[in-house]
């Protein structure tokens, strides 16, 4: 808003204020280029437009500030352009945020520039006078604030917080206008018209600032997660396995592979067998979950990780097969494997796997130990001997 007020026409109050939003603004801008060349998503190139128009406006209440001119007061042509015109942009960058929006939405801030500016190039029709332009002015504002609150604010995921920043703003456009059409404001009313833009701005940068975190740990949950099941891609346990074994950790692997599960794709359709997939992924989730991690090797292979050394990975290894034969209409063949010194993550996850493949040979449903396996075929080589 701007700082123009009789009563602190000495005062450095609005310098300060004024410094203090620009500062914010330039700060979101910075922010908002920034995330652009990472992401290249359009909301952030409106809103570094709004930031700018704002860092523009606070300018020029600087100025003003400065200068003590009436050039830049609350009826300056500028002023009273850029300041419904940034809010428009602000409202559609904070939609783009959250949702896609529909082609006719990168056409609203067009719209709203021509609306602003009916009172420059239609003269005749909307004589150019102080009283027609403060009417016209506070009309779109009122209209973009209702507009705010009723489709941008249901549509994002800050509701609450944003429409207490819309009603800080509009408290913000009620004093302007009382300054406006009265001329004067008391001393309190003309603090608080000082202090409302900031807090705004303010209110502005936490909700863009908490959604960035969110995407960010969007982005980078997308990149180490499977998309289906939610659990770790095979790149990312990996990563946890080699990482374990190389300390030479007690650690212990263990491989599943769903049984006839080609089978269920064919006569219930992929969404079914998807379905199936998702439900032994949240019961290995569920068993693993403070002991140890997950993650998806391929296909209808699953796999984890023990990493407690005082729980016993046989038992790990079978209540998930108890609970898979129990829970769902899928049965699931087990194999795992101790690391022994020497040993590497990608051996260790061989280890398990030939385990797993002798409970799939051997009648499926079942739970097998690589050690166990190795040992009695020493023994069969050794008899045959």
């Amino acid at each position: 808003m701007s700082y123009e007020l009789s009563y602190w026409s000495t005062s450095p109050l609005p310098t300060i204020f004024a410094v203090c939003g620009a500062y914010i603004a330039l700060m979101m801008l910075i922010m908002c280029l920034f995330m652009y060349s990472k992401q290249r998503k359009n909301a952030y190139i409106y809103m570094a437009a709004a930031f700018f128009f704002i860092m523009t406006y606070e300018g020029l209440n600087i100025h003003s500030a400065w200068s003590g001119k009436s050039v830049f007061s609350p009826e300056s042509d500028v002023l009273r352009f850029i300041q419904p015109f940034s809010f428009v942009l602000l409202n559609v960058s904070i939609v783009m945020l959250y949702r896609r929006v529909k082609t006719m939405h990168y056409w609203l801030p067009l719209l709203s520039a021509a609306l602003l500016m009916l009172p420059l190039i239609l003269p005749s029709f909307l004589p150019y006078t102080l009283a027609w332009q403060s009417i016209y002015f506070d009309g779109f504002q009122l209209v973009a604030l209702y507009l705010a609150y009723t489709k941008v604010t249901p549509r994002i995921g800050q509701p609450i917080k944003y429409a207490l920043g819309l009603a800080v703003y509009a408290i913000s456009a009620i004093l302007q206008s009382i300054h406006s059409y009265s001329g004067s404001l008391s001393p309190a009313l003309q603090g608080l018209a000082l202090a409302l833009p900031v807090l705004f701005y303010s209110i502005v940068f936490f909700i863009l600032f908490r959604r960035i975190v969110e995407l960010m740990q969007s982005i980078y949950r997308s990149a180490i997660t499977d998309g289906l099941t939610g659990l770790y891609n095979r790149r990312h346990f990996m990563k946890y396995l080699d990482h374990y074994a190389s300390q030479e950790l007690k650690i212990s692997a263990i491989f599943c592979d769903i049984d006839n599960f080609k089978k269920l794709n064919d006569t219930q359709g992929h969404a079914r067998a998807d379905e199936v997939l998702k439900q032994v992924a949240a019961i290995m989730e569920e068993e693993l979950d403070g002991i140890g991690i997950t993650g998806r090797y391929g296909g209808e292979e699953l796999v984890a990780l023990v990493v407690d050394r005082k729980v016993k990975p046989a038992q790990v290894a079978e209540n998930i097969r108890a609970r898979v034969a129990s829970e769902s209409i899928v049965t699931i063949s087990i194999g795992y494997s101790i690391l022994r010194k020497g040993v590497r993550g990608d051996e260790l996850m061989k280890q398990a796997d030939k385990a797993m493949y002798h409970s799939k040979t051997t009648g499926k449903n079942k739970v097998s130990d690589y050690r166990s396996l190795k040992t009695s075929s020493t023994e069969s080589t050794e008899s045959a001997g």
